[in-house]
């Protein structure tokens, strides 16, 4: 009889250990998909268009010279050209591509899309001196056009404003490295871990 009572407790302690392993797996399987979910989330709110604006001013003198008669003869074309000019830097994080792997929990950063630069420049001129034997023309304007969005080319290279950008897209791409922390998940880009905002500036190579 003692037996058999032993038995019976034997068998009930088993079936509420089985139940009890089952309710920690179901419970483990709905932390895995939760958190897959979480950053599926955050995927979403990093996925934007960040833009940076700003505004650049310069002034250039643009001088032309037509000669004739064996260069004895020369006519002269100058102007003094104002320019103010909207200048933005964007990144459309919405073309970011992510690999999720769900099983060792590790989400790789595939392709971050380049900058897109956009220069409005706002040209006018003054003290516009000019002959009829050597008017300005439409093809002036083109070069002095083409001549002003080099030279801001060139400034935004050296510019806080594009420096401005490359922190508004790390600090953007950072908080994806956060929540990955928090849920205990690995960060990669360019085949490398990323565990600070530091490094993800440095594996940019911005």
């Amino acid at each position: 009889m003692l037996k058999r009572i032993l038995i019976l407790v034997g068998i009930i302690a088993a079936i509420f250990l089985l139940f009890k392993y089952c309710d920690f797996k179901k419970e483990d399987d709905a932390t895995t998909i939760d958190s897959a979910g979480l950053i599926q989330q955050q995927i979403l709110n990093v996925g934007k268009l960040i833009v940076t604006e700003g505004h650049f001013s310069e002034v250039i003198t643009y001088k032309n010279q037509q000669k004739y008669l064996l260069n004895m003869l020369s006519f002269e074309k100058k102007a003094l050209v104002v320019v103010n000019a909207d200048v933005t830097v964007a990144y459309d994080l919405r073309k970011v591509k992510y690999d999720i792997d769900e099983q060792n929990k590790i989400i790789t950063i595939v392709f971050i899309p380049k900058e897109e630069i956009k220069i409005n420049p706002d040209i006018k001129f003054f003290d516009v001196e000019q002959s009829k034997l050597n008017p300005f023309t439409g093809e002036d304007y083109n070069k002095i056009n083409k001549s002003v969005k080099a030279n801001l080319a060139k400034k935004m290279e050296t510019s806080t404003l594009k420096t401005n950008a490359e922190n508004r897209l790390i600090s953007e791409l950072s908080k994806l490295l956060i929540t990955t922390s928090q849920l205990g998940w690995t960060l990669k880009y360019d085949g490398k871990v990323i565990e600070s905002e530091k490094e993800f500036g440095k594996q940019l190579k911005l």
